[in-house]
């Protein structure tokens, strides 16, 4: 099924299961609300900052990462390319989430997550000045 993808469809397929794990975030940050009985506006609440630390992280580097992403897609990238950026960023942000959810301090979810994601930008950034200029 992979295999046959076309690079749109790869890119499709990535934005799709990070729009879903940005929904799982918010729903998180709803949960935390609810137990901690956080009123909107509340920032003295150190654990209901570190859930909304979580979803915030992921509102800023998912998008323009998405939208990178569906411009290799658009661009032809080899699907395998839109494959490893976007699976990259999407295990990368599950493990960040994951490792600041669990920890206000070092954690290695968060740190692998942290550098997964640096490099799905180093990526995609690199591939959309190649292929600006390459058909």
């Amino acid at each position: 099924m992979f295999a046959t993808m076309t690079s749109l469809q790869a890119a499709a397929l990535y934005c799709g299961l990070l729009i879903l794990v940005m929904l799982g975030l918010k729903m998180y940050v709803g949960a935390q609300r609810g137990r901690l009985k956080v009123e909107p506006g509340d920032v003295g609440n150190i654990e209901f900052g570190r859930a909304t630390r979580v979803q915030l992280n992921a509102v800023e580097d998912v998008p323009p990462l998405m939208v990178g992403i569906l411009l290799l897609g658009l661009l032809n990238l080899p699907a395998y390319a839109i494959h490893i950026t976007g699976g990259l960023l999407t295990v990368s942000r599950i493990l960040h989430a994951v490792g600041l959810a669990g920890s206000g301090g070092f954690s290695i979810g968060r740190a692998l997550g942290t550098l997964g994601t640096l490099l799905t930008y180093l990526a995609v950034a690199g591939g959309l000045i190649i292929h600006a200029f390459v058909n």
